[in-house]
């Protein structure tokens, strides 16, 4: 089977996965930490080089503060997790904002944990904008873009899931995002199940990629 590289996650449905369970908008986030270790162990088992996932975006932190502390707290417990686990973590996103979590500004330079390994990137506070606004108009040639982008350690995506139904990349990584192929699951993060990640697989096993050639 030919296997992606590098794997965007697009974690997405908490909120609707807590109002249809009954529960107010802001518990969905801590049920979506648990379903991002398992998929951690089931790309490295699998061999996957990169993945990474979509903590949330400044435009997010525009939510209600109750949603705004939740989410914030699980990106914050989901990147310790990570990091006791065998991996380079990386968190990119606008650390210069009060809204950026100061746990976690010790790993916006990447680092080693463990034996290393695979390559594990968080987006926290991370907006398209403040990643390409050193991008001038009509300066984006390939040496420019990787020089300038503030996500220049974030290699090209191969593949991105995203659950929770919705057909958008919602701004995760333009650059690195240009050719992924893009896998959509209809149940919501927090209902996360191995069967996904290896029904992701199958189908970009089956894609004809071009990179436009």
């Amino acid at each position: 089977m030919r296997l992606p590289k590098h794997i965007g996650i697009i974690p997405d449905g908490n909120r609707r996965w807590a109002m249809a369970n009954g529960l107010s908008k802001e518990k969905g986030y801590d049920s979506g930490i648990e379903p991002g270790l398992s998929l951690f162990n089931l790309c490295k088992n699998a061999g996957i080089d990169e993945i990474t996932y979509y903590g949330f975006t400044t435009d997010n932190a525009k939510r209600p503060d109750n949603q705004k502390k939740a989410f914030t707290e699980a990106c914050i417990n989901a990147v310790k997790i990570l990091s006791k686990e065998d991996a380079e973590l990386l968190v990119i996103g606008n650390k210069d904002s009060k809204v950026f979590p100061k746990e976690l500004v010790p790993y916006t330079q990447r680092k080693v944990f463990g034996k290393g390994g695979m390559k594990v990137n968080f987006l926290v506070n991370y907006g398209w904008e403040w990643d390409l606004n050193e991008l001038k108009s009509g300066d984006v040639s390939k040496k420019n873009v990787d020089n300038n982008i503030k996500s220049k350690d974030i290699s090209r995506i191969d593949l991105i899931i995203r659950w929770g139904g919705r057909r958008r990349l919602s701004g995760f990584l333009p650059v690195q995002s240009v050719y992924s192929d893009f896998y959509i699951i209809d149940d919501y993060w927090p209902e996360f199940k191995p069967e996904h990640f290896y029904q992701a697989l199958q189908w970009y096993d089956k894609q004809d990629v071009t990179l436009g050639g």
